[in-house]
């Protein structure tokens, strides 16, 4: 075996499997204690998001992931720093629309209306609430009883003032089934899901 194709297999080897990106999501996002400790947090976890993702290209699972890793990280550095790793995380979903839209039950859809809604509109940024409502509604579509649909689409209604039909979409959120390899995300998504019920 050539030198190279031993060290592509090692490499291969060492990288994550989408498990173990999806668990360290949920250690990154729920169990850092500060802004800063999150933000280093993500931030190495993208660099291995791309390593796995060099290793397996056509994985669009992982491409998804790539662009949910980004935003994150996006969302724990804040401010117009932020804005170069939320277009590139918009790039990853667009890619994953054009290529294989279904993946992971329309996740490139929910992340992608999320982006839209929270980030700014032009001349700052990308962001549009009727692009992001047409992203949501679609991602619904494909997984009407996840809980991350439903949860963005609730936080997006949130967002434009209607407390009622948020209130209807948390509720949705909340009798998700359980995700068994994902405890973790989904015990901080619930929390989240009370604390925005609380305010409504």
């Amino acid at each position: 075996m050539a030198l190279a194709a031993v060290y592509s297999l090692a490499q291969a080897q060492t990288t994550l499997s989408l498990a173990q990106i999806q668990q360290q999501w949920a250690h990154c996002q729920y169990q850092q204690s500060s802004k800063k400790a999150r933000e280093s947090c993500f931030e190495k976890l993208v660099a291995d998001n791309n390593d796995a993702l060099k290793a397996h290209p056509k994985d669009e699972q992982l491409r998804v992931w790539l662009g949910i890793n980004l935003s994150s990280q996006a969302g724990a550095k804040g401010g117009l720093g932020a804005l170069s790793l939320v277009k590139e995380a918009k790039v990853n979903f667009e890619q994953v629309i054009k290529n294989a839209p279904n993946t992971l039950d329309g996740s490139a859809y929910t992340s992608l209306g999320a982006l839209y809604y929270q980030v700014p509109g032009w001349p700052i940024g990308f962001g549009s609430d009727k692009k992001a409502k047409a992203m949501l509604k679609k991602g619904l579509a494909i997984n009407p009883n996840g809980l991350d649909s439903n949860y963005f689409y609730a936080d997006f209604l949130c967002d434009q003032g209607d407390k009622k039909a948020a209130k209807q979409y948390f509720e949705k959120a909340l009798a998700a089934p359980k995700r068994p390899n994902r405890p973790l995300a989904d015990e901080g998504r619930r929390k989240e899901i009370l604390a925005k019920l609380k305010e409504l």
